[in-house]
C-alpha cells in the first residue's frame, strides 16, 4: 500500500463512482478496479459493495477511509513542516472560476499569493461559476470562486471575497424586446427572459419572479455562464438579471449593445472561494487560504 493507493481509494470512497474517480485521477476504470482489488487482497477485506448501479463502503472500507484520511493529512503536515524549514512552497494549485471572476476578483488575490510563493504553479480553468462547488467536491479543482449557494454542503468551507449586486439588463438597440421593456408599466410576464441554467443567480431570479407574481415566465433560453447571457440580450433575444460585474467586464462591443434598466434589483450575491474542509491542511491550499484571510 502506498500514498497513490490511498489517494485512489479515498477519492472513490467520496465519489462512490468508478468512472468519475478514474477520470479525476487520470487512469482508466479498469486500472482503478485492479488497484482497488489489489488493495482488498493485501488487506484481506472487501472494501466496497458493488452492483450494477451503486458503489458503497463496507464496514472495513469505513475503517480504511479513516486511516487513509489521517495518513494523508499527516503526510501533508510533514511536507509543510519540511518545506517551511527549507525551500519555498512549490507544486501545482488548480483553481476554477468564471471568465469574469478571472478578470475582476482573482488578479489581486494571485498577486499577493505569488509574491509569497513564487514557485507555485497556478493552473486556472474557467467555466460556469455555478459549477464551482461541484468542481471542488469532485476534486476537479482544488479551489473555486463561486456565489454562495442557498445550501452550502457541510463538507465545503467558504471564504467571502466580495458582494455582487444584480442588475436588470435590456437590449440597447431598438427591437421588440426593448419596446416591451420600456413601456411605462411593463408586463414582465410577457417579455422573454434569458436565464442561467442553475446556481445562486438562478435562485435569485426565481425569487424575483415570485415578487413580480410571475408564475409562468416566458423563457427564451437557459444559458451556461453569465457572460453568454449578456451576448443574448445584446442580440435582442430577451432581458436578463445578471451580476453587474459581468456587464462591467464584458467586451465593449457587447456592453454597448446593452442597457441597465434597474440596478441592484435585489440583495447582493455573496462571492467567495470554496474548498473541501478536509483539504485545508494541505500545504498549498493552506497557504492560499491564509492569503485570503489577509484581505
Amino acid at each position: 500500500m502506498d500514498l497513490r493507493d490511498l489517494k485512489l481509494f479515498l477519492h472513490l470512497a467520496e465519489s462512490c463512482h468508478f468512472g468519475r474517480t478514474a477520470k479525476a485521477m487520470h487512469i482508466s476504470p479498469s486500472t482503478l478496479s485492479r488497484q482497488i482489488q489489489r488493495l482488498e487482497e493485501d488487506l484481506g477485506q472487501t472494501l466496497f459493495r458493488r452492483d450494477n448501479r451503486t458503489v458503497s463502503l463496507t464496514d472495513a472500507g469505513e475503517q480504511v477511509k479513516l486511516f487513509a484520511q489521517q495518513t494523508l493529512l499527516h503526510y501533508q503536515q510533514l511536507r509543510l513542516q519540511l518545506q517551511q524549514q527549507g525551500a519555498s512552497l512549490s507544486g501545482e494549485l488548480r483553481l476554477f472560476c468564471s471568465v469574469t471572476a478571472a478578470y475582476s476578483h482573482l488578479p489581486p488575490i494571485l498577486d499577493r499569493f505569488r509574491a509569497q510563493h513564487p514557485l507555485v504553479e497556478i493552473k486556472l480553468t474557467t467555466g460556469d461559476a455555478a459549477d464551482a462547488v461541484d468542481k471542488v467536491q469532485s476534486n476537479d479543482a482544488d479551489l473555486g470562486i463561486a456565489g454562495h449557494p442557498e445550501i452550502l454542503p457541510g463538507s465545503v468551507d467558504f471564504m467571502p471575497i466580495g458582494e455582487i449586486p444584480l442588475a436588470l439588463i435590456i437590449p440597447a438597440l431598438p427591437c421588440p424586446v426593448q419596446t416591451q421593456a420600456l413601456q411605462p408599466h411593463p408586463d414582465w410576464s410577457q417579455i422573454p427572459f434569458i436565464l442561467p441554467e442553475h446556481g445562486p443567480v438562478r435562485k435569485r431570479v426565481d425569487v424575483w419572479f415570485r415578487r413580480q407574481h410571475i408564475t409562468n415566465p416566458p423563457i427564451y433560453a437557459t444559458v451556461s455562464g453569465h457572460e453568454a447571457m449578456v451576448s443574448m440580450v445584446a442580440l435582442g433575444c430577451g432581458i436578463a438579471l445578471i451580476p453587474d460585474v459581468v456587464l462591467e467586464n464584458s467586451p465593449e462591443p457587447v456592453r454597448n449593445r446593452v442597457s441597465v434598466m434597474e440596478e441592484q434589483v435585489m440583495e447582493p450575491l455573496e462571492l467567495g472561494v470554496c474548498v473541501q474542509k478536509k483539504r485545508l491542511g494541505e500545504p498549498l491550499i493552506a497557504a492560499f487560504w491564509e492569503t485570503l484571510q489577509e484581505q
